[in-house]
């Protein structure tokens, strides 16, 4: 992230949580915004290794159980990589009551292909090790693509691609990566205490509703229908002004928007929003299906016209700020 989005700010810092801050000077006296995209993602962390070199493990963020068995993954040591495979007791010799349940992930556990606990040691990992899903970036169709941790790859690409699209602006554009959203929305609180602005924009990814089994009153978002703005979840109601001005400028720019409300989760802007006294925040949200598991599907689209209306709206704050 330092490196891309170098080219387009004045000036680059990383805190002491590590969130990314890459700053766009503007005119003194204009508000100031914070962009935040975060860069983490849901995965796995090495809790226990047994004594024939297995590997049990904790979940980071939320991961449903029903997705995890038999996904390969990538095991980050100090100084290297493993592959793995998360395994389960064969279905074949399981009791026809345990193959009606959900496996839960802590019976589960990851298959390194070492002989024992001395060997995985020797082999560098370690209880604390991060863990991976192994899925690789592909094309589908015309403006379709699938990939691993959309949530938030997705959302830091906007951001790089905001910043730019950014030319001659009235308003300081600070551009954030944030760390440990999919575990507390951590990195977000620090980061808007240390940058203090004036208000904030949130660059993440939605639940795309286009699905089987999925009711329009769950979430009437679609893929390839343009980008998401949040009016309510979990952790935020979108300040008036800020929704307004959202509308507003993708009404001008002519993009197409969903909006949506009353879901479950919440995204950086909900930290944000309550830090120091107050920090008026919005988020704009790429729909992408199949979000915290191995694989998401997304357009391409939706991400760039995400960035067309981010940089658009920033262009035109100090009409509403």
């Amino acid at each position: 992230m330092v490196e891309m989005l170098k080219p387009y700010a004045d000036k680059i810092q990383v805190d002491r949580m590590e969130n990314v801050i890459a700053i766009k000077n503007g005119k003194l006296n204009a508000p100031k915004i914070m962009l935040a995209a975060h860069m983490d993602e849901v995965g796995l962390m090495v809790k226990t290794i047994t004594k024939d070199g297995f590997i049990h493990f904790s979940k980071m963020g939320g991961i449903d159980d029903r997705v995890l068995p038999a996904q390969k993954v990538v095991v980050y040591t100090k100084s290297v990589t493993y592959p793995g495979v998360i395994g389960s007791k064969p279905p074949h010799i399981q009791k026809e009551e345990e193959r009606k349940k959900i496996i839960s992930y802590d019976d589960l556990f990851i298959d390194i292909g070492a002989e024992s606990r001395d060997d995985a040691i020797e082999m560098g990992i370690a209880i604390g090790d991060p863990v991976a899903f192994d899925v690789k970036y592909a094309p589908m169709s015309r403006d379709t693509v699938m990939g691993k941790a959309f949530d938030n790859r997705a959302g830091c690409a906007v951001m790089v691609e905001t910043m730019r699209l950014l030319k001659e602006i009235d308003c300081t554009v600070c551009a954030v990566g944030t760390v440990q959203e999919e575990v507390g929305l951590r990195g977000a609180a620090t980061a808007a205490f240390g940058v203090d602005p004036y208000l904030a924009l949130v660059l993440d990814v939605t639940i795309a509703g286009d699905v089987p089994g999925v009711r329009e009153f769950d979430t009437s978002v679609k893929m390839g229908k343009g980008p998401a703005l949040t009016i309510s979840d979990s952790g935020l109601i979108t300040h008036p002004k800020i929704l307004r001005w959202l509308r507003e400028t993708a009404q001008t720019e002519q993009i197409a928007i969903q909006l949506e409300s009353g879901l479950l989760g919440s995204t950086d802007a909900a930290r944000i929003s309550i830090t120091r006294q107050g920090i008026p925040s919005g988020t704009i949200s790429i729909p992408t299906r199949y979000i915290h598991s191995p694989t998401g599907i997304m357009s391409i689209k939706d991400l760039e016209l995400s960035a067309k209306l981010a940089a658009a709206a920033i262009q035109k704050a100090t009409t509403y700020f």
